[in-house]
């Protein structure tokens, strides 16, 4: 199971192993935590923009979410409904609905409820910082950490991340190749050192359709270089998934090349 805080946080982070894992035949359940409507609009409008049109938004991203996750593998998405509380130190951070505002403990029943309903046995979701600081993965952090103690079935939990190895040796080649890296590239990975990595997921295989699932996400145009990327380049980001292991309920061995490694 996978816990992401906006539509399109599937493909980009966990796209590569919800791919791998649902071909393999078991079964992958997403939980999305926001509806996105802060993100950019079909007028390419950012959230913090007073024109911004929120209602359109969040349908589109809803839209956009469905057709991306059937294409990287999931079986189901379960949408927790907060609305999404825009970066950090946007007035949005302050709406009684965002869900950087949540009442942890409650939504935190509500996802052990989840995951015991589905049998999870792996969760995935961002480390403390959010991977790279926006409230709501900050908050989705904090709500699954509470969730997975308090279900019953979850044996592991994983934080995705980029080692700071990878940064740079990718930063630099996609800027001198003029590509426009986002916030959440160029912000990734700080203070993430290499050894925390515990679970390196070759997922090349998968890389080009993680690309047309970050595609089909096409209102979120700060993404769009991404999308035509070389795909060599591509690769040296998106071609492996990198997880730090947060919580085992057991002793973790075997998990060096798949977060199910030494499980039953």
């Amino acid at each position: 199971m996978c816990v992401h805080a906006h539509p399109d946080d599937e493909s980009l982070f966990t796209g590569g192993v919800s791919s791998y894992y649902a071909e393999l035949g078991y079964r992958v359940v997403l939980v999305t935590c926001t509806d996105g409507q802060y993100g950019i609009d079909p007028a390419g409008r950012s959230g913090d923009d007073p024109a911004h049109d929120t209602a359109a938004t969040r349908a589109l991203r809803a839209s956009e979410l469905a057709s991306a996750a059937a294409l990287v593998g999931f079986e189901r998405v379960v949408q927790l409904g907060f609305h999404d509380s825009g970066m950090a130190g946007w007035p949005q951070n302050d709406d009684v609905n965002a869900f950087a505002r949540a009442d942890v403990a409650r939504c935190a029943a509500t996802l052990a409820a989840i995951f015991d309903e589905v049998d999870a046995t792996v969760v995935l979701t961002y480390d403390e910082s959010g991977f790279y600081g926006h409230p709501d993965h900050v908050m989705a952090n904090v709500v699954t950490r509470a969730a997975v103690a308090n279900a019953a079935t979850v044996e592991r939990l994983y934080y995705s991340i980029v080692p700071q190895g990878i940064l740079t040796e990718f930063v630099p080649d996609a800027q001198a190749l003029e590509v426009f890296l986002p916030a959440w590239v160029l912000d990734a990975g700080i203070g993430v050192a290499d050894d925390l990595v515990a679970t390196t997921m070759d997922v090349r295989a998968y890389a080009a359709r993680k690309q047309r699932a970050i595609a089909t996400h096409a209102t979120q145009i700060d993404n769009g270089d991404l999308v035509t990327m070389d795909p060599a380049l591509f690769l040296t980001l998106f071609g492996t998934e990198y997880y730090q292991r947060a919580w085992s309920r057991h002793e973790a061995v075997g998990d060096a090349t798949d977060l199910f490694g030494g499980l039953g």
